[in-house]
């Protein structure tokens, strides 16, 4: 579906006549059976001239074949319509992609305890946009457009057509398009979440990974969607960039869309030039980890109540593979022993000299206390990358909760002893914030990790890997369920590092 293409070919297409006229692509079409005609979704693009001859085209989509009471005049109703683009304009499609954006926004839906409402956004600013659009190719743009389109019609077809426009939106335009929202390199994207920053990327973010929640859940459920689905990946987005001296990677992804482990039922950088070899530094800063159960209800208590936690967190940082150039990787944080105080009690009783003589006694106190964490940080190596792992355990047994199965009662007490998750967002030593994520300050990652670079390498611009691993477990917090799982995803994404003494990275 190359939608952008045939936008940009329409102010000199063949096919416009001199008066007033449209064309139409078909986003998706259905073959016709023996219940219905064929059913499709058209984008049309009407040109008109204003009275003082300035040409513009106006968008719309239509629907066409849904409703066989209705006239041909009714299937020509549009179930969206975008604002004029003028062709005067040098950018003449801006506004088009500005009303998507902007339309996307502000309908996405809530996370629980959220301090930007959707209200409170500004509106998309045209230069943001403006400058993606002149920095990219159309072909690199196209797969970009495909996402924004996409979602916008999830709200149009999905929330405010009837449910068999939803029902062939998601089989007949989603599904065979679903590797859109894989987008794990586009460049596009990641100047874009540069661009508009946190607040609309948390909203750009949250419409598609409600949209693809929703198809998820309608894929398990539906054997015909399954079959047409093509092989998946990781559906949700992740990009890694450079700013300020840090390396930083950001994902999203649905639930549904990790892979099932198993079940029942940012980095600081640095440089240093020696006079033989060049040390390349670098530490974890910060990690964060949200999961947000996504609603339109506000003040909803059950947001809290069942979902799914981190359980284990797992960074790793260095060289592109196969580097030669690189060794030498040396580590800042010793396997950790549990630190344990020791005290003694006892009592002893016994007597001297005559009977009536009190006793003489004796107290010796012995009693054992560890302290323990709810998470374990350790680093190792996997070739010439640095790892830092994280590992949520019960802080009473060490129990590892991304690999443990629980037995009998499940998620909660789950008839081990001493293993008890549940109430795990509130109370003293929780192992959560207040909104079921987590967040590691760079205190807790140990010192910084270190790679000798090849002096020859020198004036060149590296390529450094940074990825990270997601486990999130579910087990039931204050219901009675015998289900549990863990799901996993990965995000890998690579970064420049510039060795040039000039650039003053110390």
């Amino acid at each position: 579906m190359d939608v952008w293409s045939w936008i940009c070919e329409l102010p000199d297409s063949d096919e416009w006549n001199q008066s007033d006229s449209h064309l139409t692509f078909p986003l998706a079409s259905s073959a016709p059976s023996s219940k219905h005609s064929t059913q499709s979704i058209l984008l049309r693009a009407d040109r008109s001239l204003s009275s003082e001859s300035e040409a513009s085209i106006r968008f719309s989509v239509h629907l066409a074949g849904f409703n066989k009471s209705s006239s041909d005049d009714e299937d020509e109703k549009p179930i969206w319509a975008s604002d004029a683009c003028p062709l005067s304009s040098e950018n003449p499609f801006l506004p088009l992609v500005l009303q998507l954006l902007q339309e996307n926004v502000s309908r996405s839906p809530m996370a629980q305890g959220s301090t930007c409402p959707r209200s409170q956004l500004q509106l998309l600013q045209r230069g943001q946009v403006s400058w993606i659009l002149d920095s990219h190719s159309p072909e690199s743009f196209s797969r970009f457009f495909n996402l924004v389109l996409l979602s916008r019609l999830f709200w149009v077809c999905a929330c405010d057509a009837p449910s068999d426009v939803g029902s062939f939106f998601f089989r007949s335009l989603l599904t065979p398009n679903i590797q859109t929202f894989a987008c794990h390199h586009a460049p596009v994207l990641r100047n874009f979440f540069v661009a508009v920053g946190a607040d609309v990327e948390l909203c750009f973010t949250r419409t598609a990974g409600y949209m693809l929640a929703k198809w998820l859940i309608l894929r398990d459920v539906e054997v015909g969607l399954r079959s047409l689905a093509p092989p998946l990946g990781n559906l949700g987005f992740s990009y890694a960039v450079e700013s300020h001296g840090l390396w930083i990677l950001k994902g999203y992804s649905p639930v549904k869309s990790m892979q099932c482990m198993h079940s029942q039922g940012q980095n600081d950088l640095s440089l240093r030039f020696h006079e033989s070899y060049i040390q390349v530094s670098a530490r974890v800063d910060n990690l964060r980890i949200h999961v947000a159960k996504l609603g339109f209800k506000k003040n909803d208590e059950s947001f809290l109540n069942e979902k799914h936690f981190p359980s284990r967190v797992r960074v790793w940082v260095g060289p592109e593979v196969g580097a030669s150039y690189v060794g030498g990787l040396s580590l800042g944080r010793s396997t950790e022993n549990v630190e344990r105080e020791t005290e003694m009690q006892k009592t002893m009783k016994g007597s001297s000299g005559k009977p009536k003589v009190p006793e003489v006694k004796a107290m010796v106190r012995m009693a054992t206390r560890s302290k323990n964490k709810n998470w374990r940080w350790d680093q190792d190596v996997d070739g010439n990358a640095a790892v830092f792992d994280a590992t949520l355990c019960d802080n009473t047994t060490g129990v590892e909760i991304a690999t443990w199965k629980p037995s009998g009662g499940g998620g909660g007490g789950g008839g081990e002893k001493g293993i008890d998750f549940r109430r795990r967002y509130s109370g003293n030593g929780r192992a959560f914030t207040k909104s079921g994520g987590v967040v590691f300050a760079g205190d807790e990652f140990g010192e910084e990790v270190g790679w000798r670079v090849s002096k020859e390498m020198e004036g060149s611009v590296l390529k450094w890997r940074i990825g990270g691993q997601v486990w999130l477990s579910y087990w039931p917090n204050q219901v009675n369920s015998s289900y549990y799982e863990t799901r996993c995803i990965e995000w890998c994404d690579e970064v420049d590092l510039p060795l040039i003494p000039s650039a003053n990275l110390i």
